[in-house]
Order: C-alpha cells, then sequence, then structure tokens
C-alpha cells in the first residue's frame, strides 16, 4: 500500500470486516471500493514499472539486470564500469568465454581474471576451431578423472612407489618442471600441455614456493598441482635430474631404451618414470624426443616427467604422427600461444588485483596504449641504447616527435593521452622516456604519460613476489595496442602472445631500420634440434617445410607461420 500513498491516494482505513448482518449493500458498496482501490493500484504499479524501463533504457548503467546481476566486485568498485561496461557506447558485449575457449564450468568470483580480462584486451579474430574446443572439453574430463587425490591417480602412483612400470595405464601423466625465469616457465608450460593433449595424458605442473598464487586453476572441478606427496622425492631439487638415471637422452646414448622393446612377453620392465631434459643446453640425444620414432617409445611410459626453458611446440609439427591432429586443432598456426596461454593462465585474485589497480589509475583513461618491453642480456652503454629505443619508437611512428622549438602547446580540451607504459629490471628507459615528454611539447600536441611499474634491478626467479609483479607485468603489456619487445626475450613472448599483438622487435638490420615489426605473434623456440631424424644428418629445420622459419630476433631458432 505505500505505492498507492506515493500516488496522493489516502490509504484505506482500517476496520473490522462487516458481520453477517452488516452485509449487503454495505458489503458491495466495501467490494466495489476494494475493486477501485486493486485497479489503481495496479495501474500505479505498472505507471511506475513502464517508467523505470524507460529510464534505464535512456541509462543503462541504472537497469534492473545490471543491478542485480552485477558481480559484487564490481558493485563495490573493485573493477570500475568504465572498462567493463560497454552496453552505453554501442560495442557488442565482451565475450568472456573468448569463443568457447573457457569452460563455463567456474565460479566467476573465484578468478576474476578468467571473466575480466577478455574486457581489456583488443578484440581477437583468431577463432579456436571447434575441433580444440571439443578436445579441451574432453581433457577437462580426463584430467578431473585422473587428477590429484581421485583413484586413478592414486593407482598410477603405486607403480611409482614399486620402483618399476609394467607400461601405460588407463591415466598416464606429464608431470613438470619449472626451469628459469617465469617468461620460460610459461612457454614451457604451454608446450608440455600440448604435449599432453597430443597424447592423451594428464598435466600435473611442480609448483615450488614461488609459484604458488600466481595463478587460478585451469581446469574445473581438480587441480593440476602435483601433490606434495608425489613417491617421487627428489623432485624438489630439479638439478638432480641432470644426471639422473632415467633420463631419456642418457638411457638412448647407452642404448637402454628401443622402439623395438616389448613388455608382452616379461623379457624386461620399464623404469618406473623417464625424465624428459629440454632445457636449452641439452645434446642431440634428448633432442631425439622430437623424432616420431621416440614420441612411438615414450606411449609405453606412464609417467613422464619433463623439464624445460623452451617453446617447443613448432618441433612438435614435424613429427608425422602428430601432424593430422595439429591441423584440426589450430586452423591458424600463427595462434597456437595465442590460445592456449589465454586458455591456461589466469592471474589469481591476489595478482589481479595488482593488475586492475595499476590500470584503472594509470592507463584506462588513455585513448592509446603502448607498451615497451626492455631487457638486457649482458653489458650495454646506456646513452646509445636507450637512444636506439626511442629512435625505434620515433620511426615507426608509435610516438610523436619534440617539438624542440618550443612552439607547440598540448591540446587542452580534454582529449586523452597517449600511455607508455615501460617494464624494465631498470628505471633509466623510464626516466629518459619520462623527462623527454615532460621538458618538450609534441609535435602533435598530444600529451604522452610514461609509467613504470616496477623496477627490481635484478631478476629474483626465487622470491614469489617478484614473480607476482612480473605477471603482472606481462599481462599490463599485453593490454597494449603495439608493443615494442627486446630479442630473445621469453617475457615479452608471452605478453604478445596473450595480447594476439605482433610486436615491433629491437632487432636492427641496418641504419635505416631501426627495429622490424614480427611477422607473427608466436613465440621462438630458441634452440630446436639440428638434425633429420631418420638420417641423423645436420640439417635446417627452418627449410624443411614453409611453416617453419627461422626467428628474427634469434636466426638460430625456429618458429609457426601460417
Amino acid at each position: 500500500m505505500e505505492m498507492t500513498k506515493q500516488k496522493g491516494m489516502p490509504p484505506p482505513a482500517l476496520a473490522e470486516p462487516p458481520g453477517p448482518k452488516e452485509q449487503g449493500n454495505n458489503g458491495a458498496k466495501v467490494h466495489a471500493w476494494f475493486g477501485e482501490t486493486k485497479t489503481l493500484a495496479v495501474l500505479a504499479l505498472f505507471t511506475f514499472l513502464l517508467l523505470l524501463t524507460v529510464l534505464s533504457g535512456a541509462h543503462r548503467r541504472l537497469s534492473l539486470d545490471q543491478v542485480f546481476s552485477r558481480p559484487a566486485e564490481v558493485s563495490q568498485g573493485v573493477f570500475n564500469t568504465s572498462c567493463t561496461a560497454n552496453s552505453s557506447s554501442g560495442e557488442p558485449p565482451v565475450d568472456k568465454s573468448l569463443g568457447g575457449l573457457l569452460s563455463s564450468a567456474f565460479d566467476e568470483a573465484s578468478c576474476r581474471s578468467r571473466f575480466e580480462a577478455a574486457r581489456l584486451w583488443k578484440p581477437s579474430n583468431h577463432t579456436p576451431s571447434p575441433y580444440l574446443l571439443q578436445k579441451l572439453r574432453s581433457y577437462e574430463a580426463l584430467h578431473k578423472k585422473c587428477g590429484p587425490n581421485t583413484e586413478l591417480y592414486n593407482k598410477s602412483t603405486e607403480q611409482l612407489l614399486s620402483n618399476r612400470s609394467m607400461g601405460p595405464m588407463e591415466c598416464n601423466y606429464v608431470v613438470w618442471m619449472p626451469s628459469d625465469g617465469l617468461g620460460n616457465r610459461m612457454i614451457s608450460i604451454a608446450s608440455a600441455f600440448l604435449y599432453a593433449l597430443l597424447n592423451d595424458k594428464v598435466l600435473l605442473l611442480f609448483l615450488s614456493e614461488d609459484m604458488n598464487g600466481l595463478f587460478c586453476e585451469p581446469f574445473p572441478d581438480t587441480t593440476w598441482a602435483l601433490p606434495s606427496d608425489f613417491p617421487i622425492k627428489n623432485i624438489r631439487w630439479i638439478w638432480s635430474f641432470d644426471k639422473d638415471p632415467n633420463r631419456f637422452g642418457s638411457m638412448m646414448k647407452k642404448k637402454l631404451l628401443s622402439n623395438r622393446m616389448s613388455i608382452a612377453n616379461g623379457s624386461f620392465s620399464l623404469p618406473p618414470y623417464l625424465y624428459l631434459h629440454l632445457i636449452h643446453d641439452n645434446d642431440d640425444y634428448d633432442k631425439m624426443f622430437y623424432c616420431e620414432e621416440a614420441q612411438l617409445l615414450l606411449q609405453h611410459f606412464p609417467w613422464i616427467l619433463l623439464r624445460s626453458n623452451q617453446y617447443f611446440v613448432p618441433s612438435l609439427f614435424l613429427v608425422p604422427k602428430f601432424e593430422e591432429e595439429l591441423r584440426l586443432l589450430f586452423n591458424e598456426r600463427t595462434a597456437v600461444f595465442h590460445l592456449l596461454g589465454r586458455y591456461l593462465f589466469h592471474p589469481s585474485n591476489s595478482v589481479w588485483g595488482y593488475i586492475t589497480r595499476y590500470y584503472q589509475a594509470y592507463l584506462a583513461n588513455a585513448k592509446e596504449r603502448l607498451g615497451m618491453q626492455i631487457r638486457i642480456f649482458g653489458d650495454v652503454d646506456f646513452n646509445s641504447h636507450s637512444g636506439y629505443i626511442i629512435g625505434c619508437a620515433l620511426t615507426r611512428k608509435l610516438l610523436p616527435g619534440l617539438d624542440t622549438k618550443g612552439s607547440a602547446l598540448p591540446n587542452i580540451t580534454g582529449a586523452k593521452p597517449k600511455a607508455v607504459l615501460v617494464t624494465s629490471l631498470s628505471n633509466g628507459y623510464f626516466e629518459r622516456l619520462r623527462d623527454m615528454y615532460y621538458e618538450h611539447a609534441t609535435v602533435t600536441g598530444e600529451v604522452i604519460g610514461v609509467y613504470q611499474p616496477s623496477h627490481e634491478e635484478r631478476q629474483h626467479t626465487e622470491k614469489l613476489n617478484h614473480n607476482m609483479k612480473a605477471l603482472a607485468e606481462i599481462y599490463l603489456l599485453s593490454f597494449s595496442d603495439s608493443l615494442v619487445t627486446s630479442p630473445f626475450s621469453t617475457f615479452g613472448y608471452v605478453a604478445q602472445g596473450l595480447g594476439g599483438t605482433r610486436p615491433w622487435m629491437l632487432v636492427r638490420h641496418d641504419k635505416d631500420n631501426l627495429c622490424l615489426q614480427s611477422s607473427t605473434m608466436e613465440p621462438c623456440f630458441h634452440f630446436p634440434p639440428s638434425f633429420e631424424c631418420k638420417s641423423r644428418r645436420k640439417m635446417n629445420l627452418g627449410s624443411v617445410v614453409p611453416y617453419l622459419r627461422h626467428c628474427e630476433d634469434f636466426p638460430r631458432g625456429i618458429k609457426l607461420f601460417n
């Protein structure tokens, strides 16, 4: 009845209902009065709802569906609507599932980045194939069935406890072990996952303390983290595996392994696991992993331990056994890491807090964002190197030139600035760029804002907080409209892959070309095998098939092309 009062109508008097003798004409009057009141109340309610609908159509942020469906984090202002809501601008709604890449079987509050990252990335025109989507859903079911603490997982670990193996089981595993920095770890995880996907194995990660809490779980209702009670205890000392007796390369060199092995006649027993040493310094015997003969042999082993700091995906495209499957999975060879990276890597809520706070404070209101990822290997002269990087940005029109005569004035009509995000262990590059655009106007009248989230001076991969900042900066770079990256840097590879951007690479071809734009967004496989598998003769793998070529930033390496 409160609504009736708001419309200026007096509330009905509270009275006892008429008794049997008082009914008749009085009763008819009472019923008539209630009927009129009910009709007016319904009309008033209808008018109110109609008015509310009109108002919500004019200003969508006040619509009822948004008020009731908005996540708690957004309604409390944690994630500003300026970068999440796009209905008022007439843009199409953001596809949170990334074309069906991400499973819908997740709670949004448990991993905000899984649902919110798509709002900050540029729209991707790289659509996952229906076969890849089907394969991912099948893998998720397999991982749930075989993951840690399941009956089948416990049954599989019994082989490790017995120190011998009788061949593949219902659930077979690839255990990834870390090496080097976060960029190396992420490209090698993506590679290990694709290897597991191609072989119907379950990927588990040995997450050392410096990685705990970095990522959300990518697979629903299970975990990809290797349990702490894993039977192979020395996995905590990964360096010890260099001389492990079950190292694949060493066993091949000693001719202890052969594809002609058969366990059917009981003539031999397999070791409980096989260790794959896929680090950059491995030898030709370790690199026999990339041959089809070795892939057939590895099917016998229910437990594969894999340690790598490489993006070895390109070599899998050379294995005839995988050729057709890979063609069905990826209709674009140059989008493999782009799709696998967006599927696998979702910053945890704590890391996502780093990312969104910085983005909202410094980058959200920019008209355009340029990411500059600067990694130094060895000693360089700062003045010449920083001048070279700035020269690249100026000649490629990524940044406007300076008005050294002082005649130009910045636009003060409210135009949004252009933001430059610098990521580097040193703060010298940031300071030079910042001072340059602070002390001089630009010839275009644009205002340039230069920002650097951190400068750790030295890489400390062994520290969790360092890795959290590194992951935050990788994601902030991936939100850029354009990227400048350092050669040979896996940090830059991950950012360009997640963002779906072909970066300008700091590779000087001649005095007129200070940098070049990469042909693809794919990472480079730095240290591929250098021999042909069947003949064992040296071969240039960059010329074997048209879709594998040498990398622009590291000619010894190979990368995928379409």
